[in-house]
């Protein structure tokens, strides 16, 4: 039998069903910018510090229902889809062409919410996203948390790739599926945002807006303070790799792998431990 395809009622009505799981309270709002429309999940008391969160490439605001549950307590959680990515913003201005452009997406972004400045937290292509912003803009960022970013400090796995390329010629919800089942293997990943995921996969979506890693130059240069979350079990890149060129490239960066954790299974089952971690850290 033919497999049916995503439709976007299907997938919506599983973004609803995962975002009905969120801490309450939670509101949503659409920020207009040059760039696009953004749709932004909120969080935590109103006078709480702001925190950002940007999720990987094909993952939504959404996955980050534990994060904001942790962080809810005591900061203002905005997380946010991506313009061009899955979830509920829309491509409705400026394409976004360049690293300058997702700079400019994220100043318009901080300005829509009332923000002089706030902390960021990326996953993956987020985590390149956000970085790539603290490197451009030190001064609207206090604080920077990567969790197992991609594009930062080393390159992918070879067979990761080799196993994504079924996916990457013809995206299909059962080939996502199957590429996150491997990478994550027997961890624990939530079933709810891994259906989100591989549905996502069947959706028109833009080019996401790639780079080089940045140089040794503008990490020695990196100002605000910087956490690294990596998932030991990642197969997607060298976990270890990527937190020693870390250490040696960011001064002071502050380093923890994750042994239980894969790639594919952050943000949304970061452990407690390492929720109490990245709490503490964003408190300063």
């Amino acid at each position: 039998m033919p497999h049916a395809r995503t439709t976007a009622g299907t997938y919506d009505a599983a973004y609803e069903a995962l975002l009905a799981t969120w801490p309450h309270p939670t509101t949503a709002s659409e920020l207009r910018t040059p760039h696009g429309t953004t749709h932004v999940l909120h969080h935590g008391p109103e006078d709480g510090p702001p925190v950002l969160l940007l999720p990987g490439g094909g993952n939504t605001a959404c996955s980050w229902r534990a994060t904001a549950a942790a962080l809810g307590a005591t900061h203002r959680v905005h997380a946010v889809d991506l313009v061009g990515g899955p979830g509920r913003s829309r491509a409705d201005g400026r394409p976004i062409r360049t690293a300058a452009d997702l700079t400019a997406w994220l100043d318009a972004l901080l300005d829509g919410l009332g923000l002089t400045s706030a902390s960021f937290c990326g996953h993956s292509y987020g985590g390149w996203i956000a970085l790539r912003y603290a490197l451009a803009a030190p001064d609207r960022t206090d604080r920077l948390a990567l969790l197992d970013p991609t594009g930062c400090f080393a390159g992918f796995h070879p067979g990761y790739l080799l196993r994504a390329l079924p996916l990457l010629l013809r995206p299909t919800a059962a080939r996502a599926e199957a590429l996150l089942a491997w990478e994550t293997g027997g961890a624990e990943h939530d079933p709810a945002v891994r259906r989100l995921d591989a549905l996502a996969a069947e959706l028109p979506r833009y080019r996401p807006v790639t780079g080089p890693r940045p140089t040794r130059a503008e990490l020695a240069a990196l100002r605000p303070p910087t956490l690294l979350l990596v998932a030991g079990g990642s197969r997607v890149h060298d976990a270890a790799r990527i937190a020693a060129r870390a250490r040696a490239a960011v001064p002071g960066i502050v380093t923890e792998s994750l042994p239980a954790a894969t790639h594919h299974t952050l943000p949304a089952d970061l452990p407690p431990a390492a929720l109490s971690t990245l709490t503490r850290f964003l408190a300063g």
